[in-house]
């Protein structure tokens, strides 16, 4: 007579503990994805914030709003990373309107945008801010 008692696990009962991981992984993901964006969406309002003050200052000393790469300069570089009349932070791209203002039209007005287009996502994120200081979120 062989009597044997083996613990363990069965096949069936491991293949629903993976489906049910997989089902928690499936709900889980995109709640964090969703959380990441609005960490991102929150940084750069914060950046934004940091650009209107930063004018304020600028303004004061030279009579005239700043360019974005006169900022960043002023700022030790800690709004990005600069390309061309661009900065980039993250997944957003800083620039302003018109690209390359003059000293004529930044004597009395600024207007930057931040844009996050990221490729698969779908959803393209803007906001915006002014010589008002005011910041506006123009997408979606």
């Amino acid at each position: 007579m062989n009597n044997r008692n083996e613990g363990g696990f069965s096949l069936i009962e491991l293949l629903i503990v993976v489906v049910i991981i997989g089902i928690v992984a499936t709900l889980a993901v995109p709640a964090l994805q969703k959380g990441l964006r609005a960490a991102e969406n929150g940084t750069t309002f914060a950046t934004l914030r940091t650009i209107g003050s930063t004018q304020v200052g600028y303004y004061s000393q030279n009579n005239r709003f700043g360019r974005l790469s006169e900022l960043n300069n002023v700022l030790g570089q800690g709004l990005g990373t600069t390309s061309g009349n661009q900065i980039n932070r993250g997944k957003f791209v800083f620039e302003m309107t018109p690209a390359a203002p003059t000293n004529t039209e930044l004597a009395s007005r600024y207007t930057i945008t931040a844009t996050r287009n990221v490729s698969g996502e779908g959803v393209i994120y803007k906001y915006e801010i002014t010589q008002t200081g005011e910041i506006r979120q123009i997408l979606p």
